[in-house]
């Protein structure tokens, strides 16, 4: 069934869809009155709706209520180095999928790409949509978050009462089971095409982060915060 995010909490029964949701149900997905949707309120709550009425705004009427069970025992905060190109793109979509609650882009010693505050704030918008479209099609219960760009330092700064868990290509620990119990926030750090530098590593163990390794090869940093998000995502789900 066709799932949507509400941005009003229904009144008297009846939700109301308009815009982009309302557009793609009217004229993409073609669909008519008495069928039925999805509607999440990203506070928890699902909705099965039936449709009263199409057009600019989409009218539905709630039939029943349930509670969200997608989203996963732990906050994950992905602290991703801003990487070159569209890639940046892509590891939003795959995140979102795999449960990530919110998503840094991050400025380190080996970024090659290094957007302007004024670049990185137009990025942003783009970033929220496209989290928007993948928490839908994954019937996530949430939009995850698309934060503001930061540096490596600030990052370790926010991340200050989390278990905080730095990927790093020189090698660790594997995460294992015991290490994520109780968390109930996690915060990843990922780096870009080069790394992270020495210096960083030092930082981040003199800040408390565990160091971990994600196997023997050297993964790119489009395909590092995907492996570690599975991973994570496997082990939290075996309490």
């Amino acid at each position: 069934m066709p799932r949507f995010f509400l941005t009003a909490p229904p009144e008297d029964g009846i939700a109301r869809l308009t815009g982009e949701d309302a557009r793609h149900i009217t004229r993409s997905l073609r669909m008519k009155p008495d069928e039925e949707i999805v509607l999440c309120d990203a506070r928890g709550a699902d909705y099965t709706a039936r449709i009263l009425s199409v057009g600019e705004e989409v009218v539905a009427k709630i039939l029943s209520a349930r509670p969200t069970v997608s989203e996963p025992k732990a906050e994950i905060t992905l602290y991703q180095a801003t990487p070159k190109g569209d890639k940046a793109e892509w590891i939003i979509q795959k995140s979102v999928e795999l449960g990530v609650t919110r998503i840094v882009p991050m400025l380190t010693e080996r970024c090659i790409a290094r957007p302007t505050a004024e670049a990185a704030a137009k990025k942003r918008v783009r970033y929220r949509r496209i989290a928007r479209e993948a928490a839908g099609q994954s019937g996530r219960g949430i939009i995850p978050e698309i934060g503001s760009q930061c540096s490596f330092g600030e990052a370790l700064a926010a991340s200050a009462g989390t278990l905080r868990l730095f990927c790093y290509e020189k090698g660790g620990v594997p995460m294992r089971r015991e290490m994520l119990s109780g968390a109930r926030e996690i915060s990843l750090f990922i780096g870009s095409e080069g790394g992270f530098s020495d210096a960083e590593a030092n930082a981040a163990k003199e800040a408390g982060c565990r160091i971990i390794t994600l196997g023997q090869r050297i993964l790119r940093c489009e395909t590092a915060p995907l492996a570690a998000l599975s991973v994570l995502q496997f082990l939290l789900e075996q309490d």
